[in-house]
C-alpha cells in the first residue's frame, strides 16, 4: 500500500446545502433541486435532495412527480430549479481551500476531490487528522458548506470512507486498520460495484467484503472476466494504486466563429451552426468527455449577448444529440430576434468522463 495519505473530501447533499445557505429558512424544510425538462409541469428528475427528504425516500435520479408524491404529508416541502452557477462558485471556492493544503489536488466534479498529503502530513496519520479538521473547519468559516473526509492509505479507501459518516463525516483508515473498516462492509460499498454483481454475489451467498474474500480469482474470473475480477479482488483487500493525478476542473467546451455576414436567416445560421457542432464534438470526444448541457451564443451586431441552454435528460456524446439540441436553441432564440446577429457560439457543460467518474469505478 505504499506510505501515501490520501484524502476524499465530498461536499454533503452539495445543490441542496448551496441552496440552504443562500435562504437559510429552508434548513428545516424538505429540499429537492430538480432538473425539470422543456415538456413543463413536473416533467424531470431530483438533481439532490437534503437529508429532511432523504427521509421520506427521496433520492437523486428519481422523477420530480414521485418524490411529490413521497413528500406529500409535507406542505412544506421545497421544489428549487438547479442554479449550476451558483454552485460553481461555491465548489470553486471549496476547491481553492482543498488546493492550498494540498499537495497534489485532483478534481473529480463540482462536490468532490481527492488530496495527495503525504509529504505536508510527513506521513503521519495524527498530522493528516488535523490537516483534515482544518480543512473542514476553514470550508465551514468561509463559505458555511459542510463536508465529509475520508483518509487512507489510497483513493479507493479514501472513497468509501468519505461517504461511512456522513454528513460532516471525517473518517481515518490508517494502513494497519484497513482489513477491519472493510470487513464488515455490504459488496455494494465497493465503488463500482453496481446492483446485477451484488445480485450475482447474493445469489452466491456473499453478503459482506469478509464473505467475498473467501473467493479466489480464478471463480472470479469465471463469472465476471478478468479485468473486472481484477477490480474486486484487489479492490475487498484494500489494495488500490492508482495516483493522485493533478487535474484542474474543465466547467465547459465552447467553439464561436465570426459569421460572413450579419444576419438573422434560420438556415444561414444553422448551416453555420452544424459546423460549429461537428469541431465542438471532436474536442469533446478528444478529451473523453460526455455532456450534460447544450447552449448557443449569439454576439449581435450592437456588440450585446444573447445565450440560450437547455439540460438533457442524461450525459451523452453523441453528436446528433448535440446538432439537434443546438438547432432547437437556435430557432428559439431567433423568434422575436430584432438584431442581426455578427458571431455565432455552441457550448456544451455539466461534462463527465466517459467511462465513468473515475477509473476505481469503471469496470461495472
Amino acid at each position: 500500500m505504499g506510505n501515501r495519505i490520501v484524502f476524499h473530501i465530498d461536499f454533503d447533499y452539495f445543490y441542496a446545502q448551496c441552496e440552504e445557505i443562500r435562504k437559510p429558512e429552508l434548513k428545516s424544510k424538505p429540499v429537492c433541486v430538480c432538473v425539470f425538462s422543456d415538456r413543463g409541469g413536473d416533467s424531470g428528475a431530483i438533481a439532490t435532495a437534503n437529508y429532511t427528504a432523504r427521509k421520506y425516500g427521496v433520492k437523486s435520479g428519481i422523477p420530480i412527480m414521485f418524490a411529490k408524491k413521497r413528500l406529500e404529508g409535507r406542505e412544506d416541502a421545497v421544489f428549487l430549479p438547479v442554479d449550476f452557477e451558483f454552485y460553481s462558485e461555491m465548489s470553486e471556492k471549496g476547491m481553492e481551500i482543498m488546493k492550498e493544503n494540498s499537495d497534489v489536488f485532483e478534481y473529480v466534479g463540482r462536490d468532490e476531490a481527492y488530496l495527495d498529503v503525504t509529504k505536508r502530513t510527513d506521513g503521519s496519520y495524527e498530522k493528516a487528522s488535523h490537516l483534515a479538521q482544518q480543512i473542514k473547519n476553514a470550508i465551514r468559516e468561509k463559505l458555511k458548506l459542510s463536508c465529509s473526509i475520508g483518509v487512507s492509505p489510497n483513493k479507493l479507501i479514501s472513497k468509501i470512507a468519505s461517504d461511512f459518516r456522513k454528513p460532516d463525516g471525517l473518517t481515518i483508515v490508517p494502513p494497519e486498520k484497513v482489513e477491519a473498516f472493510l470487513d464488515p462492509l455490504k459488496i455494494r460499498d465497493i465503488p463500482g460495484i453496481g446492483k446485477k454483481t451484488e445480485e450475482r454475489f447474493v445469489q452466491m451467498n456473499l453478503e459482506t467484503v469478509r464473505d467475498l474474500k473467501k473467493l479466489d480469482v480464478f471463480t472470479l474470473n469465471k463469472e465476471f472476466g478478468r479485468k473486472s475480477s481484477t477490480y474486486i479482488f484487489n479492490s475487498v483487500r484494500g489494495i488500490n494504486t492508482d495516483p493522485v493525478k493533478e487535474r484542474e476542473p474543465t466547467i465547459q467546451f465552447s467553439k464561436l466563429i465570426t459569421l460572413k455576414k450579419d444576419s438573422k436567416d434560420f438556415d444561414f445560421l444553422s448551416e453555420n451552426l452544424k459546423q460549429l457542432c461537428k469541431e465542438l464534438h471532436k474536442i469533446v470526444l478528444n478529451n473523453n468527455r460526455m455532456f450534460k448541457s447544450v447552449g448557443v451564443q449569439f454576439i449581435q451586431s450592437d456588440l450585446s449577448n444573447k445565450t440560450k441552454s437547455r439540460m438533457l435528460r442524461n450525459p451523452t456524446d453523441s453528436l446528433e444529440e448535440l446538432e439537434k439540441n443546438a438547432e432547437q436553441l437556435l430557432k428559439d432564440a431567433l423568434i422575436d430576434q430584432q438584431i442581426t446577429i455578427r458571431r455565432l457560439g455552441v457550448k456544451v457543460s455539466e461534462l463527465s468522463e466517459i467511462s465513468g467518474q473515475s477509473s476505481i469505478t469503471s469496470y461495472f
